[in-house]
Parts: structure tokens; C-alpha cells; sequence
């Protein structure tokens, strides 16, 4: 018998089954039209009966992206798959978002109109990049509709007449350790690099970090854009120490809250640190596999911290790590306060917890000043907000107390309790010195660009000044160009 023929009693039991057909995977356009089909088609009910009517288009797209949930070094994590639920076309890209060119090839939606794809390749990191700078945009325009207020989150540069989307460099700084957000160039730009060191140079490329690959710094560069949206005079290096401090800890800030957006981290954190929050976790800890790079012992920045302002001086890393460092307690706090596992599951506690937070802080920035601002402005702002919410009063509490603990307000008397809340705005208990400059030597590529620090301003001053001296000097108009060269005007007119 020929290797692979049939017995007869396979062939007889054969004949009783249904013939095997190939049945080919919908395309994507077939996948789309479909979805759109569904959602038109009514059906046929009684004449009186009123029809459910159609939701709208938006909600018949979305698309599965493959991500890292955290840093790539943070193995207890690793990728997951998550949702989006808006319109994702290829890029990918959608109406605020779209990738920068030239960079990597654009990435096609599966048959499914889903980015899933294979880590450690081009596609992947532009899908993971897309994905986390989408899932900032909508966790903050979500922390507003949830307040009330409906309202977009404009890219800076955004007008009637310019609805540009932010484009996004996954590998937009070729051997270079650092990321920025540029207003100028309506971007996001990320670098890849070989650590220093014998580490990177016996590894040599299989040692590269990509810093596009990580959830924080993805989210940190993405904060400054969505803020410099609201507040354009924060960003400038001649706005005081404090206002800078503002826009690098936003930046962390949104790194853990988009963490917390997710209840699979939340789950992780409460089960990494037996739902106390100062316990060892990686969820405090920002842009680890960068900051191990660079030589630290285990990330970039802590937020788990105490540091105070009189501590941090000028310089705007540390600064941004006292406003960090105090939010992270109070939502430590917070927490703690809220958490009842006899009634609730601890990660929902910790994932309702921050969306309130993030928020409030988000609520609280845009109604301190345009210009100027400093973090007791910041902190009297969610302190109204909090008693106009009607959250219970030991909010205010914890807000006042961690902010004070950290030199940034004055405290009303003794430690605030529940009932302790202050009459009036509290005063703030270390100013920045009046001229103070900011020192952003430390910071993420951002905060040293050329363009946030006024460059034409002094490039135009320095040729005032030329002009000045040159009128003072006589030089009105004057040619410096050698007698032997200057032409007669009889003869330029002769020639024309």
C-alpha cells in the first residue's frame, strides 16, 4: 500500500462527514466594510416598536496592539496585549498621532485590523511607541470628560488652521541617549544607543537600548506635549526653577498614572508590594532599563522619595523630584485610606484611586497661572478642587500634610487631620529667589533643547546690538566691501 493511501474503513467512515473546505481569512478591508455593515443594518421590528438607533462610527473601529506593558527589564511584566479603542489606520496613525518619516516602513493592520507583532523588530517598537502615546492622550482627555469638562487636549501648535498630529520617531536619534518632545518640529523623537562601558562594547548591538521600548519615557515625553498644549509658557528656560520642576513632574507623574490606568498593573503592584504602596516596587521607579544603562542601580528617577526643596536648589531634576515624590505619597495615602478588602478588591481601590488623582492634578494645572506658576499654586488648586468634588476632607489633609513635609507649603498650625482644613490658600514655605535661573542640566532631552530657551530672542538682541554700535560708529549704510571691487553704477546700469 502507497505511504498515506487510505484503509477501507477510512474511506467508509469517511463518506458520513461533511467535505473539508478552505475557508480564506477576511481581509481587512472586508473585515471593515463588514464591522460598518453590521452597524447600518437595523432589524425589522413592529411598526410601533421605536428602533435602538445605531452608535456611532467611531465606536465600530479599534485595533489590538502587542506592547511593552513596562520596561523591557521589567520581566514580571513583559508584553500584553491592549486594546484601542478608537480608529487606528496603518502607521500606525489616527487624527492627533501619526508616525514620523523617514523612520520605519509604515505597519500594516492584519486581517483582524489589528498591530500585533513580533518584539524586538522595527514594527513592534512602532506599534508600542504609537500605542503608549495614544493611551496617554486618551487617559487625560478621559480624567476631563470625567470632570465635566468636554474639551480637547490641543498639541501647541494645534489652530483652526493647523490640526497637525504630533508625529512620533521611534528611532528618530540614531546613537544618541535621550529623548525629546519638539515644539518646533511637531514631534517626538527617540534614541537608541550602545550602553558605555565594557558591557556595551563586548555586547556591542545586542546590547542597544532603545529608549522607544520604554512604557515611562514613552509617557514622560508625551506629557510634556499634552501640558505644553495647555500651559506654552511653562516649558521656556526663563520661567522660574519651580515652573520647570511643574513640567518634569507632570512628565513622571503620567508615567505611573498610565501604569495605573491598567488593572493588570494595578494587580502587579498590589501583589509585588502586599498592597503598601512604599514597599520595593517597580511601579516608583521610572525608565529603569535607561537609568541602569547610564550606570545607576536601578532606574532613572525615584518617586518614591523624600526630598525637599531646600534640598533641591535649582537644579530642575531634583525639583521635579519633590513634587513627584509628594504626589506618590499622597496617592499612597489615598489608598491606604480607601482600601478595604473585605468589601472591594485592593487593585480597583488602587486603579479608582489614581484615576481620581491623575485628574485632580490634571484639573488643578490648568487652572494655575498661564505663566509663572509654582507648586503652591499648583497644590491650592487641588485643595479647592478636592473640597468642590465633596471628597472627604482627610483628602485635603494628606495633601497639605505630604506637600508641607516637603518645604513646598507652609502648615497651618499642627499636622492637618480630617477636621483641620485651613480657611484660605496656604503660603508657601521655599520661593524660588527672585531671578532665580533653572539648571536643566539633568533633565530629559526636552528641557535642553535650543528652542524652549528663546534662542532667537538673544541671537536678535546680539544683532541689535551690532547695529547699534555700528550707527554710534558711523557706519550708516556704509559698504565694507574693498574700493578695488566696487563696481560704478554707470556701469551696472550700462550691463542692464
Amino acid at each position: 500500500m502507497e505511504p498515506g493511501a487510505l484503509l477501507p474503513d477510512e474511506l467508509d467512515t469517511s463518506r458520513d462527514q461533511p467535505p473539508v473546505r478552505f475557508i480564506p481569512t477576511p481581509s481587512a478591508p472586508y473585515q471593515q466594510q463588514h464591522r460598518l455593515a453590521r452597524l447600518l443594518e437595523q432589524p425589522p421590528g413592529p411598526a410601533d416598536e421605536p428602533q435602538a438607533e445605531a452608535p456611532p462610527l467611531p465606536h465600530a473601529f479599534g485595533a489590538r496592539v502587542l506592547m511593552w506593558k513596562q520596561d523591557p527589564s521589567v520581566g514580571e511584566i513583559g508584553t500584553r496585549r491592549a486594546w484601542l479603542p478608537g480608529p487606528v489606520l496603518a502607521g500606525p496613525r489616527d487624527a492627533r498621532i501619526a508616525p514620523g518619516t523617514p523612520g520605519i516602513d509604515p505597519v500594516e493592520p492584519n486581517a483582524l485590523g489589528d498591530f500585533v507583532t513580533q518584539p524586538d523588530t522595527p514594527q513592534f517598537d512602532a506599534v508600542h511607541t504609537f500605542a503608549v502615546v495614544r493611551q496617554t492622550l486618551t487617559m487625560y482627555q478621559r480624567a476631563l470628560l470625567a470632570a465635566g469638562l468636554d474639551m480637547p487636549l490641543p498639541w501647541q501648535w494645534n489652530t483652526s488652521m493647523d490640526t497637525r498630529p504630533l508625529a512620533v520617531y521611534p528611532y528618530g536619534l540614531p546613537n544618541v541617549m535621550n529623548a525629546f518632545y519638539s515644539r518646533t518640529q511637531a514631534c517626538l523623537k527617540f534614541g537608541d544607543f550602545i550602553p558605555p562601558g565594557e558591557g556595551g562594547a563586548q555586547l556591542g548591538e545586542s546590547a542597544r537600548v532603545y529608549t522607544c521600548r520604554s512604557f515611562d519615557i514613552v509617557a514622560h515625553e508625551t506629557a510634556h506635549a499634552v501640558l505644553d498644549g495647555l500651559k506654552p509658557q511653562w516649558l521656556l528656560a526663563d520661567a522660574p526653577p519651580q515652573t520647570g520642576g511643574l513640567h518634569e513632574a507632570f512628565g513622571d507623574l503620567t508615567a505611573i498614572f498610565l501604569a495605573l490606568s491598567q488593572l493588570d498593573q494595578c494587580e502587579a503592584v498590589v501583589a509585588q508590594t502586599r498592597a503598601h504602596l512604599h514597599d520595593k516596587t517597580y511601579l516608583a521607579d521610572i525608565a529603569e532599563q535607561f537609568g541602569m544603562a547610564l550606570g545607576g542601580a536601578s532606574s532613572l528617577r525615584n518617586a518614591d522619595n523624600d526630598l525637599t526643596l531646600s534640598q533641591a536648589g535649582t537644579q530642575v531634576h531634583a525639583i521635579s523630584q519633590v513634587f513627584t515624590g509628594a504626589m506618590y505619597d499622597v496617592l499612597a495615602d489615598m489608598f491606604a485610606y480607601e482600601r478595604n478588602p473585605l468589601l472591594d478588591d485592593c487593585a480597583a481601590v488602587l486603579h479608582r484611586v489614581a484615576a481620581y488623582l491623575r485628574g485632580l492634578l490634571l484639573r488643578a494645572l490648568i487652572a494655575a497661572p498661564d505663566s509663572a506658576a509654582s507648586y503652591v499654586d499648583v497644590v491650592n488648586q487641588m485643595l479647592r478642587i478636592v473640597q468642590e468634588d465633596g471628597k472627604p476632607a482627610i483628602y485635603g489633609a494628606f495633601i497639605r500634610n505630604q506637600f508641607a513635609r516637603r518645604e513646598v507649603v507652609e502648615q497651618p498650625g499642627t499636622v492637618a487631620t480630617d477636621a483641620g482644613a485651613p480657611a484660605g490658600p496656604l503660603a508657601p514655605k521655599v520661593c524660588d529667589q527672585p531671578g532665580a535661573r533653572q539648571d536643566r542640566r539633568a533633565c530629559c532631552g526636552t528641557m535642553n533643547l535650543p528652542e524652549y530657551y528663546r534662542m532667537e530672542r538673544v541671537l536678535d538682541s546680539e544683532a541689535q546690538a551690532l547695529a547699534r554700535w555700528c550707527a554710534a560708529n558711523g557706519r550708516l549704510g556704509e559698504c565694507l566691501v574693498p574700493a578695488s571691487v566696487v563696481v560704478p553704477v554707470a556701469a551696472v546700469a550700462d550691463q542692464a
